[in-house]
């Protein structure tokens, strides 16, 4: 889940973090009141869950109240992205000295949460990864010690960070670990960091990414979610409980289990197909879970044909069975299924089966093979 960037900023500013005086707009007098407040230039900055929000007109400078509110105007309604601004952050303006990268993430290969810095503030950090890698630090955090005085002022002299900078830098960099294990995030990032006219630290720029298995411990995280962040498809699994992303392919995929997911994912790409979806219906779901997978799935006008594959343990292949034979029942369906049983009550799941129009088969490749002839109008 993303929050944007003025949510952000305020879980960083509970956190000691110094933030920009600015508030959000939903309309031009809203900004125009909010420039009045400060009685300074500000930014108004389009608040939309995508990157490239400058490039595309979505971030301007006011120097009046007068200009913040027509600036707001020409804004709010922008779509960038394929999504409308509806809100701006109206911000003072930052008189920025010097910008600085900082960021927490899970490095999962070393299984600890690694703390990156750069000097290269202001541009993407795979940018710099790519181009000047030698700029960016990283520690490493002990998960039972946390983040160390002396591991921020590694990360401020690798960046080359002024020494009179290093005390304040160390507080905002605790401050941002802090935010990212408390709130069960995937990614707290300050970009930039900035060094302004007064000679102080300043998050101009923040993103959080919160781990959406983490969010039943934070229900007051969970209601910032923006519904313009999902498809309806998402919301509408979501409510019944099942992981579903909306991708770009033509196969439909049902699977139980998000690392079946990806590898059928993968099988699909291997054999030249693409997959239209990932979509976990978990362990121990029933027909009802099913059927309410495949409504979702077949209302995609791309999806060509499904494929379902089912590793029975917890989930027992006779209710997978019944859901399907529901879906094709009650649903308008159009497109051929293929489908996967292996497990618990596998053949009491295929006899089911037997009297519908479906293609099976025994093995994943098998079913994928058939999916793509499939979606592709071939006979496997």
């Amino acid at each position: 889940m993303k929050l944007h960037e003025y949510q952000s900023k305020r879980i960083f500013a509970e956190y000691g973090i110094p933030i920009p005086d600015g508030d959000v707009a939903t309309t031009p007098a809203e900004a125009k009141a909010i420039a009045e407040r400060l009685g300074r230039p500000v930014v108004i900055k389009s608040q939309v869950l995508v990157g490239g929000r400058g490039k595309a007109g979505g971030i301007k400078l006011a120097k009046t109240a007068d200009e913040a509110e027509a600036v707001a105007s020409q804004i709010l309604g922008m779509d960038i992205k394929g999504l409308t601004v509806k809100k701006v952050l109206v911000d003072e303006a930052a008189d920025i000295r010097s910008e600085i990268y900082l960021g927490v993430v899970l490095d999962r290969a070393k299984r600890q949460v690694a703390i990156m810095a750069s000097s290269e503030g202001g541009v993407e950090i795979e940018e710099v990864a790519a181009n000047t890698p030698d700029k960016i630090v990283t520690v490493h955090v002990h998960p039972l010690l946390g983040l160390q005085a002396y591991q921020c002022r590694n990360l401020a002299f690798g960046i080359g960070l002024p020494k009179e900078h290093i005390r304040e830098f160390t507080k905002i960099a605790q401050g941002l670990y802090q935010v990212f294990v408390e709130s069960d995030a995937g990614l707290a990032e300050i970009n930039p960091l900035i060094i302004n006219g007064e000679n102080k630290l300043q998050a101009v720029d923040g993103k959080i990414l919160l781990d959406d298995s983490g969010l039943f411990r934070h229900k007051e995280l969970a209601a910032l979610r923006d519904p313009d962040e999902d498809s309806p498809a998402e919301i509408e699994a979501r409510a019944s409980d099942l992981s579903y992303i909306d991708l770009d392919g033509e196969i439909g995929c049902l699977v139980n289990g998000a690392g079946l997911a990806m590898a059928t994912m993968d099988v699909v790409k291997l054999f030249g197909g693409s997959p239209a979806n990932f979509l976990d219906i978990g362990g121990g779901a029933n027909a009802e879970k099913v059927t309410a997978a495949l409504s979702i799935i077949l209302r995609d006008d791309r999806v060509k044909a499904v494929l379902i594959n089912i590793f029975g343990g917890i989930t027992r292949c006779d209710e997978v069975a019944n859901g399907i034979v529901e879906a094709i029942r009650t649903l308008h369906v159009t497109v051929p299924f293929v489908v996967r049983l292996v497990g618990v009550n596998e053949e009491e799941g295929r006899q089911i089966l037997a009297e519908s129009n479906l293609i099976t088969a025994s093995s994943l490749s098998e079913a994928v093979q058939k999916a793509v002839a499939a979606a592709k109008g071939e006979s496997a």
